[in-house]
């Protein structure tokens, strides 16, 4: 293959190699385009890679004239080896996907479409993009919020939200699911409660991607139902693989978030539930220390809220002490002021097993906090010998 003179239009600037199904976008280079839907979609950039201009609209042109060239050229170097690349199968257009909902009455006529839409999707990014464009978003959303939750609806649903987060939805499209009136939501917190396992990890994900893209009021206005089914979901699991699932799937810079954006009682305490649940696992303690507010509000909440809200918040910070207490993590905690409100705690009535807690955490580091300038002296009297 390097004894053989390519042409350096063949290609692709963005991947190096050789192009087999070439593309043009609006700035007027030509891709291939696995590359430049990885680059638009998956990286989620607007820029064209050669000429750094916007690219306005994210429509891709199939170029087949360099196609046709390209296929030429591999003809007459067969004898070289080389093998002429297929003709491409051309992307789903708007109106076939219309046409494929529209005709989608009856639940067998679902079910056969549901088939039709995963393989569709399962094809290219392209495909995804005129899919969400095109309706299959809002019609898998009435699939899920219409269930009966009969055996052959569950069926259905497990489809539904498989294609769901197979779309790799775009912001606009979470946004949009978000600002709806909660029925979505509502249907998902059902599925989590009683719906198959598949449908159970897909509606978390789904979740986790809408509660990214959610706004402070939208946060707060969340059920406590759906915590609850969050927290049955941590701790269900033997060994605490759910725990680590969690923890990898990035819901604790999510709860985090969402903590910093909540004062209603409620809320707070199942958001500290979950985020102690996960904190069970190395991975999720990790996640914890490594984001710049998650120290700090776990904190802030002791005291605050209500008494289950802080021995929650305290066991979190166990956790941390026991198990990631470096140098930097304990005097992060001391200039935070999570020792002073520890000491706090010891003072005022905040419940006996809260208070255990909190004297175990002090304690433990008993070494390098208690003789600090970051401790107020007025609190060094209530320090635990």
């Amino acid at each position: 293959m390097d004894e053989i003179d390519v042409l350096p239009f063949f290609i692709c600037p963005i991947s190096l190699e050789f192009m087999k199904d070439p593309v043009t976008v609006s700035t007027g280079i030509t891709y291939d385009r696995e590359s430049i839907e990885k680059w638009l979609f998956s990286g989620k950039n607007t820029t064209c890679p050669v000429t750094k201009q916007v690219i306005v609209d994210c429509e891709l042109t199939p170029n087949h004239t360099l196609r046709r060239l390209i296929q030429s050229w591999c003809l007459l170097n067969a004898p070289h080896g080389i093998e002429r690349i297929p003709t491409p199968k051309p992307p789903i257009s708007k109106a076939q996907i219309i046409k494929l909902l529209d005709d989608a009455k009856s639940p067998q006529q679902q079910i056969k479409c549901l088939k039709r839409l995963q393989s569709i999707a399962s094809q290219n990014v392209t495909n995804k993009r005129c899919m969400e464009s095109s309706g299959v978003v809002e019609f898998l959303v009435s699939i899920v919020i219409n269930n009966d939750s009969t055996v052959a609806e569950e069926s259905t649903i497990d489809e539904a939200l498989s294609i769901l987060y197979s779309l790799q939805l775009s912001e606009a499209a979470l946004k949009k699911l978000m600002a709806k009136n909660g029925d979505f939501i509502v249907s998902l917190t059902r599925v989590m409660q009683g719906g198959s396992y598949e449908s159970r990890v897909f509606a978390v994900l789904l979740l986790k991607s809408m509660v990214e893209m959610a706004g402070p009021m939208q946060l707060i206005n969340l059920r406590p139902e759906l915590f609850v089914e969050l927290v049955k979901l941590v701790y269900t699991c033997p060994l605490g693989r759910n725990k680590i699932k969690a923890a990898e799937a990035g819901v604790v810079p999510v709860l985090i978030n969402m903590l910093l954006d909540s004062s209603e009682k409620r809320a707070c305490e199942m958001i500290l539930t979950v985020l102690d649940a996960v904190c069970g696992c190395a991975e999720g303690r990790l996640e914890l220390i490594s984001h710049g507010a998650g120290l700090a509000i776990v904190s802030k909440k002791i005291l605050r809220v209500s008494q289950v809200a802080s021995e929650r918040a305290v066991r979190i910070l166990l956790s941390i002490s026991k198990f990631c207490a470096t140098i930097n993590v304990l005097q992060e905690m001391l200039q935070l002021g999570v020792v002073t409100k520890l000491c706090l705690v010891l003072q005022l009535d905040c419940g006996y097993k809260t208070k255990e807690k909190a004297r175990e955490v002090l304690k433990l580091h008993a070494r390098v906090w208690k003789n600090s300038p970051c401790l107020p002296t007025y609190l060094l009297s209530s320090y635990p010998a």
